[in-house]
């Protein structure tokens, strides 16, 4: 199952406000919460703990587990050795992101220190990742998460994300990724703030879209939202989410009848057949569900990629059947063109496989 997370930056923000948005990250089900060390300055141990401490313990409270972003020059600084990490536990986090990675050899040594989990950067690739797991770690403690990019246009290609993904996969070891809010004036770590994305497609697009494509991949355990703070309608519309349903929107072309609207948001969840055709996705089950009621003709224009369009009383035999056109099609009158997946949404259709299970936001 999927796990939703926020991210908290103390050091812009106040803690009444940190804290008014961990509770309420916590009431919708968010379970995760990345913070950053990299971007505190020449604060002290101490200064961290007062600062980072009660953020944590308000987290657990809210059964949110906390990683906190490091890389070598942070040990550096703070003088902690990758062979006694105990002050992360003074500071009460459950892991540690390393943003740049040592020799492979001490990632694994260090998860083997005291319960700590270890997260690597998995969007370095995976030669890193070979290197480490050659070292035997111990792999409970061990999880992975992708980078965030401020600057437009240095987002992630689809590509190379998915290679690291498989990468990751290879080791069974869970992956986290960062999608971006687009409420008002967000914040992240640094002062560059043009959305905090991990894929550069995903720069500009809504928040639960980011979130439904990151899903559909199906390589992605832990979704984070990287800058602060979501809106609560964003943190609503993820929690909404099932991670298991290949989601698409859907822009109306007709009003539904009552039929219609039951096939659509089918209750039993719609499945793409194993047959599978080059022209369209079809969801069949509704057809013996819907076997006794009429659908009467209406909205029959040829079809579009992209179109939903359900068949209707002139085409019998397969007559409350779904289907999601693939390609240009000539309807002869027998299928309803309900509406169409909205123009941002349509590379969601790279991910229908046969035996897919999708559905729709109502």
């Amino acid at each position: 199952m999927a796990v939703f997370g926020i991210s908290v930056y103390p050091e812009h923000s106040t803690r009444e406000k940190d804290l008014e948005y961990i509770k309420l990250a916590g009431k919708y089900g968010f379970r995760r919460i990345f913070t950053c060390l990299l971007s505190v300055g020449t604060k002290s141990k101490k200064e961290l703990i007062e600062e980072f401490g009660t953020l944590i313990d308000a987290a657990h409270k809210e059964g949110m587990e906390v990683i906190l972003d490091v890389n070598p020059a942070v040990f550096s600084r703070l003088h902690i050795s990758y062979e006694d990490l105990s002050w992360f536990h003074e500071i009460h986090a459950d892991g540690i992101r390393l943003d740049e990675g040592f020799d492979g050899m001490k990632e694994s040594l260090m998860t083997h220190n005291g319960g700590l989990k270890i997260e690597l950067n998995a969007s370095d690739g995976g030669t890193y990742l070979d290197n480490v797991m050659a070292n035997f770690p111990n792999t409970q403690n061990l999880i992975t998460c992708h980078n965030f990019y401020p600057q437009k246009y240095t987002g992630l290609s689809l590509e190379h994300f998915n290679a690291c993904n498989r990468a990751m996969k290879k080791y069974h070891l869970r992956t986290a990724a960062f999608v971006s809010s687009n409420n008002g004036k967000t914040f992240g770590p640094w002062p560059v703030n043009e959305g905090l994305c991990t894929l550069e497609m995903h720069r500009g697009l809504p928040l639960e879209l980011q979130v439904r494509h990151l899903l559909a991949t199906g390589m992605i355990d832990d979704v984070l939202i990287a800058n602060a703070f979501a809106s609560e309608e964003e943190l609503r519309a993820c929690t909404k989410l099932n991670p298991a349903v290949l989601t698409f929107g859907i822009e109306l072309e007709k009003e539904l009848t009552k039929v219609e609207r039951a096939i659509l948001y089918y209750d039993k969840k719609h499945a793409n057949r194993a047959d599978v055709s080059d022209y369209m996705a079809r969801s069949t089950s509704p057809r013996s569900t819907f076997s006794e009621v009429s659908i009467p003709p209406a909205n029959t224009h040829d079809l579009k990629p992209g179109d939903v369009a359900i068949v209707n009383d002139r085409y019998s035999r397969y007559k409350g059947e779904l289907q999601i056109a693939l390609k240009p099609m000539e309807n002869d009158g027998r299928k309803n063109v309900i509406g169409h997946i909205p123009a941002q949404e349509m590379f969601l259709l790279e991910y229908m496989e046969p035996r897919r299970i999708f559905g729709f936001q109502e």
